[in-house]
């Protein structure tokens, strides 16, 4: 995973918990990279497992949640951050829909050794929209908190319907209708 995801991550952490919480989860999760993290570096996503299970720990907050959140909070960092992404783009669909065609394909310019996962667009209507995340990494949890906070960057009013066909979460069906 790219360096970037660990450094919101625990900036994350550090906002909602505080530094000593960051600090014990580091600590406890003895990590390989120590738990220094750089933006364009890569890290194995075992360390954020670790840290999450060890958040979770700490905050008796369960992992799904704890992921969950940290996607929606990783979304707010993407806009502010990457505003050339959502130029001209009017609500969640059309950015979801723009994932693979071209968002993750100028992430790869950047980064050619990420690894990401896939989005692949099932259904595409006005009303509707079926989406399969695909991950060796099963953070299913995370694409969701990401779609959860694309549809709030947007405002939209949406029904999210998690499907998953793996038990692992390797594969995850979501089905999005406006409300």
């Amino acid at each position: 995973m790219k360096g970037m995801v660990f450094t919101e991550f625990l900036e994350m952490v550090e906002d909602q918990f505080g530094f000593s919480t960051a600090d014990k989860i580091i600590n406890d999760a003895q990590l390989e990279s120590g738990g220094v993290y750089t933006a364009v570096g890569t890290y194995h996503h075992q360390e954020m497992v670790s840290l999450v299970v060890n958040l979770s720990k700490e905050t008796e907050l369960t992992v799904p949640q704890l992921l969950v959140a940290f996607g929606r909070h990783l979304f707010t960092r993407f806009a502010a951050g990457y505003g050339h992404f959502f130029e001209g783009v009017k609500d969640s669909f059309t950015f979801l829909n723009s994932i693979e065609n071209y968002i993750h394909i100028e992430v790869r310019k950047l980064y050619p050794d990420a690894e990401l996962p896939t989005f692949e667009v099932q259904k595409y209507s006005e009303q509707e929209m079926i989406m399969i995340y695909k991950s060796e990494r099963g953070f299913a949890d995370f694409a969701q908190g990401l779609i959860e906070g694309c549809t709030r960057h947007f405002g939209d009013q949406l029904n999210i319907v998690r499907e998953d066909l793996k038990a692992d979460k390797t594969e995850v069906k979501f089905l999005l209708s406006k409300v």
